[in-house]
């Protein structure tokens, strides 16, 4: 929500004023692009009586973009030139700033069309032998006359002799007997054929062994398999295909679960029998699966209200003087307050501290605990950027400086790391992040940046051990070296290691964590996604989950697994010993296990230790759980919730007792309802006559 926050805001802030006496024409109205062409579109005003002006200053953005910049179509706002990225038709608004009628705006809204080009070529990949008996992979791209490829077109496949190769009405291609068959794989009306060649099937036995016939749902199990071709020699260079079908133990729920390569995991308890196949030969074995049984009960132990505003990161961590302490940012004001959470059963704010700004979207703390660092966005006078605050004593913090060089679109999130800031500047394109020396932070010095291209976003950092990780929307994760020599990076040279995209092109939050029970490395990559819109003063719906990918050999990343709650999306999160603990939005505090191999669906196998709705009766918007992130700290989950403020919560050991669900929460209910005064006389009334 942050980046998507900062561009909202910015509009809103301007306040654009629709004139009946005045328009903006512009050459966009009615523009038709190719994908892949750029446009330099040419804007100006036109009043009541026909004349026109240039406008002093114009604005353009793209509607769809204001979500995930350059998802779409890229577009530089000052220019306004166009990169048409995406077909289909975009909305492009033209704002005209005239400082000369006190900042007056004026707005126009214009369609802008964007088609594929003509498929010149088509790519195709499969095979050139296959066996007989097993189906062939392939896949093909049309490849578009200005050079773009594109997978959304439907082929018509077809085989020469349908005898050696067949290919049924899904498009999947079988090889079934010895012999030679040509592959014609046409789209948009151009073909690419590709010569297969079948042999007969060397394996005439195999036995399917698993690492574990007794595992819990979510447990993963490797697949193996033992393959004899004539003789009985073992053939080594071949792998099975391998799949599964299973019983639920429960009669009203159907098994699922997933086979990925040579690997098994279940979503729900049952018996499963797991097959390997290899061209016409089979062999199948049995595994049985319990349920995890992992949930606990978790309690709220205190709050830290805040009902004026809403409320937006925020950080805990143990003073100089060794008590313990939070600060949460806010929004609308440009505050940010101090909490001593020492006791998390009394909760008390303790400072607070006002900057120019409409929002202190980040706030965090130095590992020595004597400085913080709260975020800008929304200046009265356009400087934005971050305030570097003394906290050596939380109830009497002092600014110390305030940094805004290069950031002056806002800064968005933070991170401090070995006497260095790192800043995100919310509204540069192209995006970046600033790097700011604060060894003496009352003069802080800018030594360095990284940009990504035009019409990309930052939208969110975190470092570890020299490596930094950044969030970028619709270009997914950089992992960037700034001093772990990994690529000969510094705070002043970054150097981007490896770039991970995926499908949703939403990626707001990312964190990095080493499984202690496996050794593999994972980050975790969090969407955001508002489907409906953002309004800041109602309740809103999200959606989006977090992705979980292998990273261990950072050359060749694997999205392994997810964590998706139905109906709610995600915020940000923490990772402390294969424990995540997740701010869900609408879903509230989520924790989540993370031991062992991760692989398929997290919330389906179970893994979801224990939830907590956030909000509060008292909320910025009564009633309506909105949580920010939550960090743990101390063997206690803290949190901030857009609504209502910030809170303490503890894991229990002991497990849910189901057996209370059904119970009404006061006596009241009962007195107004049925005019019981407790359970006992409830039932009495229900048993008595009827009266006449």
């Amino acid at each position: 929500m942050r980046y998507i926050i900062t561009i909202l805001f910015f509009i809103f802030s301007i306040q654009i004023n629709f004139s009946q006496n005045q328009t903006i024409e512009s050459n966009l109205n009615g523009l038709v692009l190719e994908v892949g062409d750029t446009f330099m579109p040419e804007s100006f005003v036109k009043n009541f009586d026909g004349t026109t002006r240039n406008c002093e200053t114009i604005i353009y953005y793209n509607k769809k973009g204001v979500f995930n910049v350059g998802g779409s179509i890229v577009q530089d706002p000052s220019t306004g030139k166009i990169v048409a990225n995406e077909p289909g038709k975009h909305e492009v608004v033209a704002v005209c700033v005239d400082s000369r009628n006190n900042g007056d705006r004026l707005s126009q809204t214009f369609i802008v069309t964007v088609n594929y080009t003509k498929t010149k070529s088509v790519k195709i990949e499969v095979s050139d032998e296959a066996f007989a008996g097993s189906y062939v992979p392939l896949t093909y791209k049309s490849v578009t006359a200005n050079g773009n490829e594109r997978n959304d077109l439907i082929a018509n496949i077809n085989s020469s002799n349908t005898d050696i190769v067949s290919v049924d009405s899904n498009g999947l291609v079988k090889a079934l007997k010895k012999g030679e068959a040509t592959l014609t794989v046409e789209v948009d009306g151009v073909k690419a054929t590709k010569k297969i060649k079948v042999k007969d099937s060397p394996v005439i036995s195999l036995n399917i062994s698993v690492s574990s016939n007794s595992v819990r749902t979510g447990d993963v199990v490797t697949l193996s398999s033992k393959m004899l071709g004539n003789k009985g020699k073992e053939i080594n260079n071949l792998n099975p295909t391998y799949s599964f079908h299973g019983v639920s133990f429960d009669g009203s729920s159907s098994a699922s679960g997933l086979v990925k390569e040579n690997k098994f995991v279940a979503d729900v308890s049952g018996l499963y029998t797991v097959n390997a196949h290899f061209g016409n030969v089979t062999s199948s074995t049995k595994i049985k699966v319990t349920d995890r049984d992992i949930k606990r009960d978790i309690v709220q132990l205190g709050t830290g209200d805040v009902f004026d505003k809403h409320t937006s990161d925020a950080w805990f961590f143990e003073g100089v003087d060794g008590k313990d302490y939070g600060v949460s940012g806010t929004f609308f004001d440009g505050k940010a307050y101090f909490w001593d959470v020492t006791d998390p059963t009394n909760i008390t704010k303790v400072d607070s501290i006002k900057v120019d700004a409409r929002i202190v979207n980040d706030v965090k703390v130095s590992k020595d605990s004597k400085i913080c660092v709260i975020t800008k966005e929304g200046a009265s006078n356009r400087k934005n950027g971050f305030v570097i605050l003394d906290i050596s004593n939380p109830s009497d913090v002092k600014v110390l400086s305030e940094y805004t060089d290069g950031l002056t679109g806002g800064v968005h999130n933070v991170f401090i790391d070995n006497n260095h800031v790192y800043a995100l500047n919310a509204f540069g394109n192209p995006a970046k992040f600033e790097v700011v020396n604060i060894e003496d932070p009352k003069n802080p010095k800018g030594v360095g940046k990284f940009e990504l291209e035009l019409g990309s976003a930052i939208h969110d950092i975190w470092i570890e051990d020299g490596i930094a990780y950044t969030s970028n929307w619709k270009d997914g994760l950089y992992i960037i070296d700034v001093g772990n020599g990994l690529a000969g990076g510094s705070p002043s040279n970054p150097v981007a290691v490896a770039n991970y995209k995926y499908k949703t092109g939403a990626n707001h939050a990312a964190f990095p964590f080493k499984s202690k029970s496996t050794g593999k490395f994972y980050v975790v990559l969090g969407d955001e996604i508002f489907p409906e819109g953002v309004d800041f003063f109602a309740a809103n719906e999200t959606t989006g989950f977090l992705h979980f990918v292998d990273f261990t050999d950072l050359k060749n990343p694997k999205e392994v697994a997810r964590y998706e709650l139905p109906g709610y999306g995600s915020h940000n999160f923490w990772i402390e010993d294969d424990v995540v603990y997740a701010g869900m939005y609408n879903g509230g505090v989520r924790v989540i296990d993370v031991s062992g191999e991760l692989l398929g669906d997290l919330y389906k196998q179970g893994r979801e230790i224990a939830a907590f709705k956030t909000g509060s009766p008292n909320g910025f918007i009564p009633n309506n759980t909105m949580t920010w992130g939550s960090q743990y700290f101390k063997g206690h989950i803290f949190y901030s919730d857009f609504n209502a403020g910030i809170g303490a919560l503890k894991l229990l050991d002991t497990k849910p007792d189901n057996s209370n669900t059904m119970q009404f929460t006061t006596d009241k209910s009962f007195d107004s309802l049925f005019g019981a005064k407790n359970l006992l006389e409830f039932f009495e009334i229900l048993a008595s006559p009827p009266i006449d």
